[in-house]
C-alpha cells in the first residue's frame, strides 16, 4: 500500500463511535491537570498500536487503559490532589452533576419545582399562621405566672365552666391565699365614649384594678405602671387614642371627658397592643372609678359569692406552680352553705398561654378549642408537602432506567454506594432549594390576599434567625424526604445487569410508585370532602330559622345622655317614619350578656338547678326584633313588672305543661309567666337556643334597638339618624351596629375554616396532578413503540387513549375507597361538636370521587392523545 493510499488512523478512538456517556466518565474522572497529558499518551499509543493491530484491536486496548487508570486500586498508586480529593471536592462535583441533571431534564425539573414550590409556600403559609396563633400573648414578660379565674358549676351533674366571677372572690384571693403575688378584678370590657374639647370618639376599652399593669406588663411609653391606675379619676391611653385625641400634644395630665360624665386625668401612654394579643382595648380606667361612680358595683363589692358579673385575673409568686395552690382555691367560695350558686362551684385558674388555643370545657376541663384548627392545619400543611415529595419520588423512579447506565459505569470504575447516595441526595437538596426560592417569592406575593382572608397581618420574618434555621431544618428534611429512596433505589443497581441491558428497572419500581399515587390521591380527596363538608355545615347552619329578623335591625349601646333622652328619640324616629320600631334591652339582638338561676319553680326537684339567659327589656322589644309568641301576651307597658316572659326552651327545661299564669321566684321576687316566646338563636347558630328569661324594666338598659322604615333606603336613613341622634346625644359621636352583620360574625371562624380547606385541598389536586402529568409523560414516552405498532395493527386513538388512561383511573378508585371511610369517620366526629348538624349524604362522597377521576382523566389525556396522534411510522423509528 503506497503511502498516498495509506489510510490514516483516527485522530481519537472515540470519533463517532464512542457513546457519550463515556467522554463525560473521562472528563468526570481524570483530573483536570493531569487530562491532556494522560489522553496524549493514550492517543499517541493508538495510533502506534492501530497501525501494528489494525483500529478494532487498537480499540479495544485503548479502553481497557483508560478503564485501568480510572480504576480506585490504580488511582490510590498515583500521588496528586485528584487521587486525594476533599469533602469539598466531592461536593463540588456533585453539585455541578445535580445542576447538568436540573438543565438537561428541563420538563421533569419543572414538575418536580411547581410542586415542591407549591408545596412549601402552603407548608410557610400555615407555618406563618401557626406560629402567630401560638404566639398569642407570650411576648409578656412572666407570662407562665398569669391567669384567669374560672368556675366549674354543678348544674344537675353536668359541669358548665364560666369566667363570670363576684367581687368577694377577687377579695378572698387577695387575702387568703399569699401564694398569689397579684389580683385584678374587671369589668367586661365594653365601649365609652371619650371627649377632649370638640373631639369625640367611642372606643373599646377596660376598666380594671390598679394591679393590673403590674401583672400585664404592656410597655407604657409614658408614666409608671405601679401608680397609673391607683387615682380613681385617673385613664391610660394607648398611643393611637391618645393621637386621635391630642394629636401632637404631650397627653400627660391633660383631661379626657369620660361619659361625658366625669372628668379623668391621663396618667400612662401604653403601645398600641399587638394582634397576638388577647386583650384588645384602647384605653384603661381604674377599677376603683367603677366603684365610685356605681352603685351596683358598690353592693356587688359587699355581697355574696353569687354576684358573679364580674372577671379576676391572678399572678402567682415565681416560685409557685398551679398545682401548688389549686386544692386551696378550689372550694374557697364553700364558706357560703346557705348560698347554692357558691356551694355548687368550683374555683379553678387558666394559664394565660392557654386563653387563646383552649377555651372549650368538657367537665371542668380544657378539652380543645381553637387548638383543633390549628393542629389540623399543621397536619395539612405537612401532607401537602409529603404530596410534593411523592411526585419527586415517583417521578425520579420512574425515569430511573435513563440513569441505570450512569450508576452502572460509576460503579464499575470504582464508585462506592454511599458515594452515589451522596450524589442523588445532592441533587434533590439543589432541587428543593431552587423550589424553596420559589415559594418565598409565591409566599411574598401572595401573603396580602392571604392577611385579607384570615384577617391579620403576617409577614416574612427574614431578620429572624429562628426563621431561617426552622426553614434550613425544612429544606434539608423536605430534600432526606424527597431525595432518599430515589437515592437508595438507584445506588442499588449491580452494574454488571445494568450494562448487559438484561435489569428491567421500570419494573421493579412500578408497585411502590403506585402506592405513593395512592397515598397522594387519598389525601386529596379526604381534603376535598372536609371542604366540601365544612362548607355544607356553614349552610345548614346560615338557613336555620334565626327566631326573629335580623334584617335592617340597628343596635346602638346607650349612655346616661341617650337614656335621659330615650323617649324624645324613640318619638321623633317613629313620628319622622326613621324608624319602623325602637325599644331598648340589657342584651343586643344576637347576644346574651347575663346568665342567672331560678330560685323557684312549679315542679321543681330539691337542689335542681335551671341556668339561663337573663334579658331586660322595654315595651315593643318583641315587636321591634321581630320575634313571636307561641303562648299568652307581651308585655303591656314598662311597668308590667311583676310579669315574666320564657322562651321554648326555657318550659321544656321546666317541664311545664300550662306555663302561661304559673308564678316562679328568681332574685326573692315572685314573677307571673305571661307568655311563651318562640325560640331564637341568640347565641350560637350551631346549637340549641339557650333557656331565656325575659324581664320588663322601665329604666335605661344597656342598647338601643331598633328597626329601619321598610320605605327608606339604608343609607338616606342613616343620614336622617344621624342628624337625630347627633342632635339628642351630642356628646357621643353615633355609632352603631347591624343585627345580620352581628349575626354573620358568628360564622367567622367556620367560614374561615371552610375557605381554607377549600384552598389547601385545591392545591393538593393541582399538586398530585402535576405528578400524573409527569407519569403519564413518562409512560407515553415509554410506550412509543408499542403504541406505534398497535397503530399499525388497527388500534384507534380511543384505544390507545384508553390503554394509558386505565391505569391512572384504577389508582384514583383505590385512593377514593381507602379516602372515604377514613374522611366519613373523621368527619363524623368533627361534626359532633355542633347540636345542629348537617348530614353525611352518600352524593358528596360519590361527587368528590367523580370528580377525582375527572381530573385525573382531564390530566392523563393530554399526553394519552399526544401518543395516540403520533405517527406510527416515526414511533417505530425512534431508538
Amino acid at each position: 500500500m503506497t503511502a498516498k493510499n495509506k489510510k490514516k488512523p483516527p485522530s481519537s478512538p472515540t470519533d463517532g463511535v464512542t457513546p457519550k456517556y463515556i467522554t463525560r466518565f473521562i472528563e468526570w474522572f481524570v483530573a483536570p491537570h493531569l487530562r491532556e497529558e494522560v489522553l496524549g499518551d493514550l492517543h499517541e499509543r493508538y495510533a502506534l498500536q492501530a497501525e501494528q493491530w489494525g483500529e478494532t484491536k487498537a480499540r479495544r486496548r485503548y479502553w481497557r487503559e483508560v478503564l485501568a487508570y480510572v480504576r480506585p486500586s490504580i488511582i490510590k498508586r498515583k500521588h496528586s490532589a485528584y487521587h486525594n480529593p476533599t469533602n469539598t471536592d466531592m461536593l463540588r462535583n456533585y453539585l455541578k452533576i445535580a445542576w447538568r441533571n436540573l438543565i438537561k431534564q428541563k420538563g421533569y425539573s419543572f414538575i418536580n419545582i411547581a410542586g415542591l414550590s407549591v408545596g412549601m409556600a402552603v407548608a410557610m403559609l400555615i407555618g406563618l399562621w401557626v406560629h402567630h396563633e401560638y404566639s398569642y400573648d407570650k411576648f409578656l414578660p412572666n407570662y407562665q405566672h398569669l391567669y384567669q379565674v374560672r368556675r366549674n358549676f354543678n348544674s344537675n351533674g353536668d359541669t358548665l365552666t364560666f369566667t363570670s366571677t363576684s367581687l368577694k372572690l377577687a377579695d378572698a384571693l387577695r387575702n387568703q391565699i399569699p401564694e398569689i403575688e397579684h389580683v385584678a378584678e374587671s369589668d367586661h370590657m365594653g365601649s365609652h365614649g371619650l371627649k377632649v374639647g370638640d373631639k369625640k370618639i367611642y372606643l373599646k376599652g377596660a376598666q380594671i384594678e390598679g394591679d393590673f399593669l403590674q401583672m400585664f406588663q404592656y410597655p407604657l411609653v409614658k408614666g409608671e405602671a405601679s401608680i397609673a391606675l391607683k387615682d380613681p379619676y385617673s385613664i391610660v391611653l394607648s398611643e393611637s387614642t391618645a393621637n386621635a385625641l391630642f394629636g401632637s400634644e404631650n397627653p400627660m395630665g391633660k383631661i379626657v371627658r369620660f361619659d361625658n360624665q366625669n372628668d379623668l386625668k391621663v396618667t400612662g401612654i401604653l403601645k398600641d397592643l399587638p394582634p397576638n394579643s388577647s386583650f384588645q382595648f384602647n384605653y384603661l380606667v381604674p377599677f376603683s372609678y367603677y366603684e365610685a361612680t356605681e352603685n351596683d358595683v358598690r353592693m356587688a363589692r359587699s355581697g355574696g359569692f353569687g354576684e358573679n358579673s364580674y372577671q379576676i385575673f391572678v399572678k402567682l409568686k415565681p416560685s409557685v406552680s398551679y398545682a401548688q395552690v389549686a386544692n386551696k382555691i378550689a372550694l374557697i367560695e364553700h364558706t357560703e352553705r346557705n348560698n347554692i350558686n357558691a356551694m355548687n362551684s368550683v374555683v379553678i385558674l387558666q394559664p394565660l398561654q392557654n386563653w387563646h388555643l383552649y377555651s372549650t370545657y368538657q367537665n371542668g376541663k380544657e378539652v380543645g378549642g381553637f387548638i383543633e384548627y390549628v393542629r389540623m392545619f399543621s397536619i395539612i400543611g405537612i401532607l401537602v408537602v409529603l404530596i410534593a415529595c411523592i411526585n419527586f419520588v415517583n417521578l425520579t423512579t420512574a425515569r430511573s432506567a435513563k440513569r441505570a447506565k450512569e450508576v452502572g459505569i460509576r460503579k464499575s470504575i470504582g464508585s462506592q454506594r454511599q458515594q452515589l447516595i451522596g450524589q442523588f441526595l445532592t441533587e434533590s437538596f439543589l432541587l428543593t432549594l431552587v423550589a424553596f426560592l420559589f415559594s418565598l417569592l409565591f409566599v411574598q406575593c401572595l401573603l396580602p390576599a392571604f392577611n385579607a382572608l384570615i384577617d391579620n397581618q403576617l409577614a416574612i420574618p427574614y431578620a429572624n434567625t429562628g426563621f431561617w434555621l426552622a426553614i434550613l431544618s425544612c429544606l434539608l428534611i423536605t430534600a432526606l424526604l424527597a431525595g432518599s429512596l430515589p437515592a437508595f433505589y438507584l445506588s442499588s443497581f449491580q452494574p454488571v445487569k445494568v450494562l448487559k441491558g438484561t435489569m428491567q428497572v421500570g419494573k421493579a419500581a412500578a408497585w411502590p410508585r403506585k402506592a405513593l399515587v395512592v397515598a397522594q390521591f387519598s389525601c386529596s380527596i379526604a381534603l376535598i370532602l372536609s371542604a366540601i363538608i365544612v362548607f355544607k355545615q356553614i349552610r345548614h347552619a346560615k338557613n336555620r330559622p334565626t327566631g326573629y329578623d335580623v334584617n335592617r335591625l340597628l343596635m346602638t349601646n346607650m349612655n346616661s345622655e341617650l337614656g335621659q333622652n330615650f323617649t324624645i328619640l324613640k318619638d321623633e324616629l317613629v313620628k319622622n317614619g326613621i324608624a319602623e320600631n325602637v325599644s331598648q334591652s340589657s342584651s343586643p339582638a344576637t347576644e346574651i350578656w347575663w346568665h342567672s338561676d331560678l330560685d323557684k319553680w312549679p315542679g321543681k326537684n330539691a337542689g335542681e338547678t335551671v341556668e339561663m339567659g337573663i334579658i331586660r327589656v322595654a315595651n315593643d322589644y318583641f315587636k321591634t326584633v321581630g320575634m313571636t309568641l307561641a303562648q299568652g301576651r307581651d308585655f303591656r307597658s314598662e311597668n308590667d313588672t311583676t310579669s315574666v316572659i320564657f322562651n321554648e326552651a326555657a318550659i321544656k327545661r321546666f317541664r311545664l305543661l300550662n306555663p302561661v299564669d304559673q308564678i316562679i321566684t328568681w332574685q326573692g321576687r315572685q314573677l307571673k309567666i305571661v307568655g311563651i316566646a318562640k325560640d331564637a338563636l341568640m347565641e350560637s347558630p350551631f346549637t340549641k337556643a339557650d333557656p331565656t328569661m325575659f324581664v320588663c324594666t322601665p329604666g335605661p338598659l344597656n342598647v338601643l334597638l331598633y328597626r329601619i322604615s321598610p320605605r327608606l333606603a339604608t343609607q338616606d336613613a342613616l343620614t336622617q339618624m344621624t342628624a337625630s341622634f347627633n342632635k339628642h346625644n351630642p356628646s357621643y359621636a353615633y355609632s352603631y351596629q347591624f343585627a345580620d352583620v352581628s349575626y354573620a360574625a358568628k360564622f367567622k371562624l367556620e367560614s374561615l375554616i371552610g375557605k381554607l380547606a377549600g384552598i389547601f385541598a385545591g392545591l393538593a389536586i393541582f399538586i398530585s396532578c402535576l405528578g400524573l402529568f409527569g407519569l403519564a409523560s413518562f409512560m407515553a414516552e415509554r410506550r412509543t413503540k408499542e403504541i406505534g405498532v398497535r397503530k399499525v395493527l388497527g388500534a384507534s386513538i380511543l384505544n390507545v387513549w384508553g390503554l394509558l388512561s386505565k391505569e391512572f383511573i384504577y389508582l384514583v378508585g383505590i385512593s377514593f375507597i381507602i379516602a372515604t371511610p377514613i374522611a366519613y369517620y373523621l368527619l363524623s366526629n368533627w361534626l359532633q361538636k355542633y347540636e345542629y348538624r348537617t348530614e353525611l349524604s352518600w352524593w358528596i362522597f360519590a361527587l368528590t370521587g367523580l370528580g377525582a377521576m375527572a381530573v385525573t382523566l382531564l390530566t392523563v389525556s393530554f399526553q394519552s392523545i399526544k401518543a395516540a396522534l403520533l405517527d406510527p411510522v416515526k414511533s417505530l423509528k425512534i431508538e
